[in-house]
């Protein structure tokens, strides 16, 4: 074929290329998605489109003929051609002379291009710029970060869980050895509380664990129900603890009730507050949890947090006796009540994490994936942030609550309510660096917690979302789930102790409630987390097509003025100049 050989071949790699290139970006993509589900990371290393390719090859070529051209027209003696052949040898195949039978195939490609093409060879003298990646690539990679978070407080966990081990091993073999070598009176008084405490407190974790299944089942059910449920069944059983606990007319179990009932008077004060707001929390409750029955195993991480709990909590109870016949026994036991409180909610945070991440990455990608996986990041990579966010976050949220009633009370004092309006600033700064809200993010992005804070509270402002998420009343109702529950244990258990063993009432009462109210946190946690993704996600892309127009709608209303709902104070503009 002569000269049309070159042509022909280079015509053919070049389709080789485009269709290698097009087949290999497509198996990247589905590799890619595939190690996000698995929470791997993911590098990629693209340096040139394979349509780049095949442009700088045309060009390349049209470099070539033009160069050719350019020499044809010099003199043979003439010394700038004498040079060029010199210094690119590599160009005299390509402008040897036709053989005379084809010249008209052989003009074309040596012409000379178009005048509107002269700057074209110029070009190629730099290298051609790497793709941007694109969002979703971006975020791709950052979603499969694998860095650990928060390393400071992980550090402190570890170290606090091989101390609280070593002790209560320490006094579970106190315990023993009281009932083995002591004298008569102090085996006489463990196996009274072996007889009389025990058994009740191993019923209350039992219990709660039933109770807790129950609760998110029905939640899941009958959200729109359960919310109004929850709310004053949290009034009547904490009201009926309290006034049981006062029938027994004993000095301590009068204290622990009138607790019972001044929390019943503030839970029903509260349920009438927030009663405008039930609809709406209804709604986002029914939408957030529609994602749940994709996932099948998504309890998988409560059953087992829950099934641990118990264990702890066995052994727990256990240290707790043999810290009767030990030094100082009411610190020891304060320790040891601060040490469980600790652990379980890190537990909660735990089933938190997995359900944010799993719910997340189904907003953010439209993709399942694994449970295990996302469990197993939660106990290693996020486990940092975990602990961070159990020490402050109810801390927080419990000093931002009392500085916001003390807001409610106007009055004519104006020093006292400045400083209570000062006090309110300073927690909604602390707020903005540590909220519930950031383990969607340490979830999704393996942020720190502080970062991921900062970064919602950020996209929220960016949104003008602030008066929705601090009108929601989800995590209200999940804390109060817990309460019902603490409830009914510490009913169950006074009256048993009540009718056997009477002067360990009010003991038992305050185990037992610590008890049912923390194994139930960590199963409510599942819907907590699904209503935080919802709105996290949404304040990032409100234009994703898994969101309705939910949230927007509610914005136009309060923006418009026509939606009735009692605002949640906030620190006045006159006390935000400084």
């Amino acid at each position: 074929m002569g000269a049309s050989d070159p042509v022909v071949e280079r015509e053919t790699q070049k389709k080789e290329e485009e269709g290698g290139g097009g087949g290999g970006g497509g198996e990247e993509e589905e590799e890619e998605v595939r190690d996000v589900e698995k929470g791997e990371v993911v590098v990629e290393e693209k340096v040139v489109d394979s349509n780049s390719n095949v442009n700088i090859n045309n060009i390349n070529d049209e470099q070539r003929g033009f160069n050719a051209s350019m020499m044809q027209t010099l003199n043979p003696t003439n010394p700038l051609r004498i040079v060029i052949n010199g210094g690119r040898r590599v160009t005299a195949p390509r402008i040897a002379t036709p053989p005379p039978s084809q010249p008209s195939r052989q003009a074309p490609r040596i012409a000379t291009p178009p005048p509107s093409q002269p700057s074209r060879p110029r070009s190629i003298s730099t290298s051609p710029p790497a793709p941007t990646p694109t969002p979703q690539q971006a975020s791709r990679t950052t979603l499969n970060s694998k860095k650990y978070t928060n390393k400071i407080s992980l550090f402190l966990f570890v170290l606090h869980m091989i101390l609280a081990i070593g002790l209560v091993g320490f006094l579970v073999f106190k315990g023993i050895q009281g009932l083995i070598l002591a004298s008569e009176s102090i085996k006489r008084k463990e196996k009274r509380v072996l007889k009389y405490l025990l058994p009740q407190v191993e019923a209350a974790s039992l219990l709660s664990i039933s109770l807790s299944f129950s609760w998110q089942k029905a939640v899941r059910v009958w959200p729109k129900f359960m919310v109004h449920f929850i709310l004053w069944s949290s009034f009547f059983l904490s009201l009926s603890a309290g006034i049981l606990l006062i029938c027994f007319q004993k000095p301590a179990t009068d204290g622990v009730g009138v607790c019972f009932i001044a929390f019943a008077i503030g839970n029903g004060l509260y349920a009438c507050w927030v009663s405008q707001r039930i609809g709406f929390c209804c709604k986002v409750l029914i939408i957030s949890l529609q994602p749940v029955s994709k996932f099948s195993d998504l309890n998988q991480p409560t059953y087992w947090m829950l099934g641990t709990g118990f264990l702890w909590m066995s052994f727990w109870i256990l240290a707790v006796i043999g810290a009767l016949n030990f030094y100082f026994p009411p610190l020891i036991i304060i320790a040891l009540v601060l040490s469980l409180a600790w652990t379980t909610e890190v537990m909660r945070n735990v089933v938190n994490l997995t359900v944010c991440r799993v719910i997340s990455l189904y907003y953010i990608l439209g993709m399942q994936s694994s449970t295990q996986f996302c469990f197993q990041r939660a106990l290693t990579q996020n486990l940092g942030s975990a602990c961070l966010g159990s020490l402050f976050v109810p801390t927080i949220e419990a000093l931002r609550i009392v500085a916001r009633g003390l807001n409610l009370l106007e009055g004519e004092d104006e020093f006292m309510f400045s400083c209570a309006h000062c006090c309110l600033r300073i927690m909604e700064s602390i707020f903005r660096c540590g909220n519930g809200w950031a383990y969607v993010q340490i979830a999704a992005y393996g942020k720190g917690f502080v970062q991921a804070s900062q970064d919602t509270w950020a996209l929220f402002e960016r949104q003008e979302m602030e008066p929705i998420v601090d009108s929601d009343i989800t995590s209200s109702i999940c804390f109060l789930t817990g309460v019902c529950s603490g409830c009914i244990c510490v009913i169950v258990t006074a009256a048993w102790t009540a009718k056997v063993h009477q002067p360990f009432t009010a003991t038992i009462s305050l185990l037992t409630f610590i008890i049912g109210y923390l194994m139930t946190r960590i199963a409510m946690a599942l819907p907590q987390a699904c209503v935080s993704c919802y709105y996290v996600c949404y304040a990032e892309n409100p234009d994703n097509r898994l969101f309705d127009s939910t949230i927007k709608d509610r914005l136009s209303l309060m923006k418009a003025g026509r939606d009735i709902v009692v605002p949640t104070p906030r620190v006045p503009h006159r006390f935000r100049e400084t």
